[in-house]
């Protein structure tokens, strides 16, 4: 993993940078839990941050923007996650000792010495996978914009499922402790709501986010170069994992999926950050109201990307399988093999669907 980022690319080069706050306003709902929250961190002495198993652009943002934030204040703060750094999100990185891998001495030491550890981007036990263990016995802060589910972390809590993503909430907790902004936080947050909104495209994309939004930017965050170190600098295996995918996709009564060949994918010698946003595809099919992308695992199971145009709760259809996420964005790992799972998934997906559209058809719909 190259966590310089790109060769040449300097993500935070001298910046203008605002002395006092813009007229945002956080949200009265979340400003208690953000108030505690940051106190926590603040009066720590060595912070553990995680995130959910392939962490994506918030878990990864919001862990940098939280950790430099802590830096600045002289709080030690490592992360350590149940699967490795995407490649992806490298050039958000200021130093790799920052991160330190799950199964390294140094992480177990930094554990096992630390008195607090920050769960972002998810609030579930499972998601945070062989981390568990390792700080188990420590005071815990989580903060997430997920709906919460039945195998909560406990500890104190700051989560809002009205937030677009898990930076949004970071902003608020900086915002209302005063800052410091390091820039290296400015860039994790705005890459965190760039890449949980679809680079402002989806429907959770709010007025408050842009509020956000418009305050990093004006504090120095750069949108071309982010965006294009995010969304502009795929290798080339991504797109020949792409064209094995895309012959792959079906359509059946308003439910579209795809699968990833397991052939393609390690031929390819692709990593899970390749999969990002293959799901979309689907998504973006003519008649589509629920997208599926079907993805094989190493131990014989199948993980499942539900994403919704609007009509149908894929949370509620996630967990049908035992997963979870967002209304219109939502996961699953189910314990059968390909064909199997697509047969079962699409033909429960595809009733969700008529149910839906019936419910819409007789008025009682949202």
């Amino acid at each position: 993993m190259n966590l310089g980022g790109r060769p040449g690319f300097n993500p935070r080069p001298a910046r203008a940078r605002l002395e006092t706050p813009l007229s945002y306003t956080i949200p009265e709902h979340r400003q208690g839990a953000a108030r505690k929250a940051a106190e926590a961190l603040r009066s720590a002495r060595r912070v553990v941050l995680t995130t959910h198993v392939n962490a994506d652009g918030d878990g990864t943002g919001s862990e940098i923007a939280v950790a430099a934030w802590l830096r600045e204040q002289g709080v030690e703060a490592f992360i350590v996650n149940p699967t490795p750094w995407p490649d992806l999100f490298a050039f958000l990185i200021p130093h790799p000792s920052w991160v330190l891998p799950a199964g390294s001495d140094e992480a177990a030491e930094v554990c096992a010495s630390a008195d607090l550890v920050c769960v972002l981007d998810t609030g579930e036990y499972p998601r945070i996978g062989r981390v568990k263990p390792m700080v188990a016995h420590l005071p815990t802060v989580v903060i997430d914009h997920h709906p919460k589910a039945g195998q909560a972390i406990g500890g104190l809590s700051f989560r809002d499922d009205t937030a677009a993503a898990t930076g949004e909430m970071i902003h608020d907790l900086i915002h209302i402790a005063g800052g410091p902004w390091p820039a290296a936080a400015i860039d994790g947050m705005y890459t965190a709501i760039m890449t949980d909104t679809g680079n402002f495209r989806f429907s959770n994309s709010s007025p408050e986010v842009h509020r956000v939004a418009a305050e990093l930017v004006a504090r120095g965050a750069r949108p071309e170069p982010l965006y294009n170190e995010v969304y502009a600098s795929a290798p080339m295996r991504r797109f020949r994992l792409l064209e094995a995918c895309l012959a792959t996709m079906d359509h059946r009564e308003g439910v579209s999926w795809m699968t990833v060949p397991t052939e393609s994918y390690r031929e390819l010698g692709a990593q899970p950050d390749d999969l990002e946003g293959l799901v979309d595809y689907p998504r973006s099919l003519e008649g589509t109201e629920v997208a599926l992308l079907f993805r094989g695992t190493n131990l014989g199971g199948t993980k499942v990307s539900f994403r919704s145009n609007g009509l149908v709760d894929v949370n509620r259809l996630a967990r049908e399988f035992g997963g979870g996420g967002h209304v219109r964005a939502s996961g699953a790992l189910v314990d059968a093999g390909m064909e199997q799972a697509i047969r079962t998934v699409v033909e429960k997906t595809r009733r969700a669907v008529a149910a839906a559209r019936n419910s819409n058809e007789d008025g009682s719909g949202s």
